[in-house]
């Protein structure tokens, strides 16, 4: 005959028993390692890394008059997106959801134009399909990945990257350039150093700014001291959702830092005009985003 005491223990060790078997999956995923090492914000990155060298004074002119703002992001997986998962995790649309979160009001519109595999040769083939149509306040155009894979990819980057820039002036539209993202594939690379110099050099020739996400992600890695499988994806080398999200913050940031800037020196007041003691002029319209906060991180 089983004692009351071992009853009690075995009806105790059943409902433990049951209530494991009824954990979800998706509760048993909240409590996997790989979740638990991932940081819940993006680390602060030096102002150094994410200052545009160039101005995006169309964008700055089109948030002022109050006018539509598209951005077309034309690239390869990183820009279309591989490692998130689902398409509003893409780069692209975190950094129009970041863009709205700092201007609010704004009509700011970011198209991904990102095709796996592809390299400057394919996007040039379809810039006047998949970008002229849209027709653009901005341009960014992701380069050097792929082509550090690929034949003489160094080697014909340059006038590759030229055409780029020239076919995206011609659209009277902003450029930005997105290097190379930083990771164990791309540092194998000997090319990497090389690749980087280059596009800094033809980025400041053609007065284009140069948005260095490889610099970003180093300093997560370096700095930051996060492993690679924090902020990549499993193939450890397409960006995770976090990373996707954080370097869309930096962008973010980055690009309003740059239209700030550009919009308090319109906002100066002419020395032509008459000043009334102890009277301000409200802001309106565009220029009001001047004043609202800064890009969260």
């Amino acid at each position: 005959m089983r004692s009351p005491l071992f009853a009690t223990a075995a009806l105790a060790l059943t409902a433990s028993l049951a209530a494991f078997a009824s954990l979800s999956p998706a509760s048993s995923q909240a409590l996997a390692p790989t979740e638990k090492m991932l940081p819940v914000s993006c680390p602060a990155a030096g102002k150094a890394l994410g200052k545009l060298s160039a101005p995006l004074s169309r964008v700055s002119a089109r948030l002022r008059a109050g006018e539509p703002v598209v951005i077309v992001a034309i690239g390869s997986s990183s820009t279309a997106g591989a490692g998130a998962s689902k398409p509003d995790n893409s780069y692209p649309s975190r950094l129009q959801a970041m863009l709205l979160e700092r201007f609010p009001g704004a009509d700011i519109k970011v198209v991904n134009r990102g095709i796996n595999g592809q390299d400057a040769p394919e996007m040039l083939a379809r810039f006047d399909a998949d970008v002229v149509p849209l027709k653009p306040t901005l341009v960014l155009w992701q380069a050097g990945v792929n082509a550090l894979f690929r034949d003489n990819g160094l080697a014909t980057t340059e006038l590759l990257l030229r055409e780029a820039i020239q076919r995206t002036k011609a659209l009277n539209a902003d450029m930005l350039i997105i290097d190379p993202q930083y990771s164990p594939k791309v540092l194998a690379d000997d090319d990497i150093g090389p690749m980087i110099r280059l596009i800094d050099t033809i980025g400041a020739e053609e007065g284009v700014g140069v948005y260095h996400r490889f610099a970003l992600m180093r300093d997560w890695h370096e700095n930051s001291k996060m492993a690679f499988n924090a902020f990549l994806w499993k193939d450890n080398f397409h960006m995770n959702d976090w990373g996707y999200d954080c370097f869309a913050r930096d962008l973010g940031r980055s690009m309003a830092a740059n239209i700030d800037s550009q919009q308090r020196s319109a906002d100066v007041t002419p020395t032509s005009l008459p000043r009334t003691s102890g009277a301000t002029i409200p802001a309106t319209g565009a220029s009001a985003a001047v004043m609202a906060p800064t890009l969260s991180r």
